[in-house]
């Protein structure tokens, strides 16, 4: 997530630095009714805003591909077999229309497809009501549709 919110690896790294010396110091803080990985994300996220706003830099989407909980099943199954050079040019139009995106929509996508989290957890990381990162999923995804089909690509049937 820093990487991508950065688009920097090796700040990214810095942050995820910080962000686990943050949370050691705050593990009182910690509460054990709700999963420790959305309360580190939400600690990141905070790292991660805090270092951009400081470095008054545009958040962007990286090309670097981002580590994904595989214990949690896939909201989109991939099709089969893709065509490898077709499924670069859509990587390039995906990664081309999320930099569009507004920062907020762009963390709840990520979070959600990426990272697999629930939208609670989503609101919890961000900050936001549950309903407001449903919100910030939906109008992302609406956004991209319309950028992708406008750049050539349609759905699959």
């Amino acid at each position: 997530m820093l990487r991508r919110l950065t688009g920097d690896a090796a700040l990214a790294e810095d942050l995820a630095q910080d962000t686990f010396v943050k949370a050691f110091r705050n593990l009182a803080a910690f509460d054990a009714t709700r999963r420790l990985s959305a309360w580190i994300l939400r600690i990141a996220h905070n790292v991660g805003v805090d270092a951009m706003r400081r470095r008054r830099v545009r958040i962007v989407s990286s090309d670097a591909p981002t580590r994904r909980d595989t214990s949690r099943p896939a909201e989109v199954p991939a099709p089969s077999t893709p065509d490898p050079v077709e499924r670069q040019a859509l990587r390039r139009a995906l990664q081309s229309a999320m930099a569009t995106l507004r920062p907020d929509q762009r963390e709840a996508v990520v979070l959600r497809y990426e990272d697999g989290l629930s939208y609670e957890e989503i609101g919890q990381v961000l900050g936001i009501p549950e309903v407001t990162a449903r919100s910030h999923v939906h109008r992302a995804r609406k956004e991209l549709a319309r950028l992708l089909t406008a750049a050539g690509w349609q759905p699959s049937p």
